[in-house]
């Protein structure tokens, strides 16, 4: 098989060999270059043509999101940022996955802790997943229009949505009185293509399991909130589930529901996700029974699956998202696996298909 040729990108000296070193462990993978600003990067990706490029945000001469948007423009590669695990980190991680980026690796202490192997691994899987992959230009495709890029400081004026007739081979199930979103790797952008064609008087509410550490939670809810007609909020334990509110579970934690309580807990701790998506919309079915709408979108793994099973199997309604439409088909494709689905939508018409079960 051919090597996967890699262009790795950080203005640390140490920081460009750490992740060589790392990467050119798995004889499927070749660091063909390396460079120092995105200036540079500009240059070697049109000269290298590598398959997939690793991205330092913070850098000198031009930052790592300059030349993203350039690297897209002009010769569109698959590209993993190396965020900080700050609020700052996560806020430009954010716009680089709203710029075309696919995914992001933490960039912290752990590179030279005990936490290496770990960090590692991921690393290695995230360039084989990537690099095979088609050029980002499919996946901007479908991120919402460019005036929704950067958020504003007040709730934008919310145009009204016809939903288009239910699919005919649709298993219509009972009116939904929730909606549980669960979602992974290329999920902020997704969520952001979803959230912000509901309208204001969304009668139902909204509870999110988006895998992402502790520190990008917050300002990924910040942001859809800014971007969305509907108000969306990082959960904490005894927020109230309401009609036309969005609920992002905190990154490190668990998110339940309980007599339209929520609960955020550390428990159960062993599990691989946390916030687990089985973990909220059990506790979600379990309260709402066959009025649970789940919906799953895109992400690695299957997480998820259990509890959807038993959405399926009180009644409740399942929207999954379309393999062509996602950035990884794991977790949707897991559900529609084990045939658990009302219906598959592409990302685009997600929001439109939400509104047919109210």
């Amino acid at each position: 098989m051919e090597l996967i040729r890699v262009l790795v990108v950080d203005d640390s000296a140490f920081m460009r060999k750490m992740i060589t070193t790392m990467l050119e462990k798995d004889p499927a993978i070749k660091v063909i270059g390396t460079a120092k600003n995105g200036r540079d990067a500009i240059d070697l990706v049109g000269e290298l043509k590598p398959n997939i490029v690793t991205m330092d945000i913070e850098m000198p001469i031009m930052d790592g999101l300059s030349a993203l948007e350039a690297i897209m423009e002009k010769s569109p590669v698959p590209v993993i940022m190396v965020s900080s695990l700050t609020t700052e980190g996560a806020e430009a991680t954010l716009r680089a996955l709203d710029l075309g980026a696919l995914d992001f690796i933490a960039k912290q202490t752990s590179f030279v802790s005990t936490d290496i192997v770990k960090i590692e691994q991921e690393l290695i899987q995230k360039v084989k997943m990537f690099a095979r992959k088609s050029t980002p230009e499919r996946y901007r495709l479908h991120r919402p229009a460019s005036e929704q890029r950067t958020p504003v400081t007040s709730k934008p004026v919310q145009r009204s949505v016809s939903p288009p007739p239910s699919a005919p081979s649709a298993r219509r199930s009972s009116k939904a009185k929730v909606v549980a979103i669960g979602t992974s790797t290329g999920g902020p952008p997704a969520l952001q293509a979803v959230l912000t064609k509901l309208p204001k008087t969304t009668p139902v509410p909204i509870l999110i399991v988006q895998h992402m550490p502790p520190a990008f939670t917050g300002p990924l809810a910040k942001r859809l909130d800014s971007l969305c007609a509907i108000d969306v909020k990082e959960a904490v334990s005894g927020d109230r589930v309401k009609s036309g509110l969005a609920l992002l579970a905190p990154g490190g934690k668990h998110m339940t529901i309980k007599n339209g309580t929520v609960r955020i807990t550390d428990e159960p701790s062993d599990t691989l996700h946390r916030p687990s998506v089985d973990i909220m919309a059990q506790s979600v079915v379990d309260e709402y029974g066959s009025a649970t709408l789940g919906v799953i979108m895109t992400g690695m793994g299957n997480d998820g699956v259990k509890a959807f099973k038993n959405i399926h199997g009180k009644g409740g309604s399942i929207i999954a998202q379309s393999g062509d439409t996602c950035v990884v088909y794991g977790m949707p494709r897991a559900v529609i696996e084990a045939n658990l689905q009302t219906e598959i939508a592409n990302l685009q018409d997600i929001a439109a298909r939400i509104q047919n079960y109210w």
